[in-house]
């Protein structure tokens, strides 16, 4: 088969199916879907250019912080789990911490 061949059945297979979904009302159902969200979006506030410019030096600064915290903690606890006298002393401190929540503040 040539080229012209396929695209001649792929031509009537998809025109098969858009008649299929129009005699079912699909195609006006979609129609009716997309006037409805355009009419929604309308009515959405969208921000100016200065407020996403703001927005957006918001979530890097706040993703870069929280990324620091994340590199600090990991070498925190890495150094913790290979360090038996510090793992020692965290493991103390959070008893000690553990009783005095445990005996609500008062010993």
């Amino acid at each position: 088969m040539n080229n012209w061949t396929h695209i001649a059945i792929w031509a009537v297979v998809i025109g098969a199916v858009f008649g299929y979904l129009w005699w079912q009302g699909q195609i006006q159902r979609l129609a009716v879907y997309v006037a409805e969200t355009r009419e929604e979006l309308k009515k959405c506030a969208w921000p100016s250019w200065e407020e996403l410019k703001g927005s957006t030096a918001l979530i890097i600064i706040m993703v870069a912080l929280l990324g620091g915290y994340i590199v600090v903690v990991d070498l925190a606890l890495y150094k913790t789990a290979f360090s038996p006298l510090v793992l020692v002393i965290v493991m103390a401190a959070g008893y000690g911490v553990w009783r005095v929540i445990q005996s609500g503040g008062n010993k």
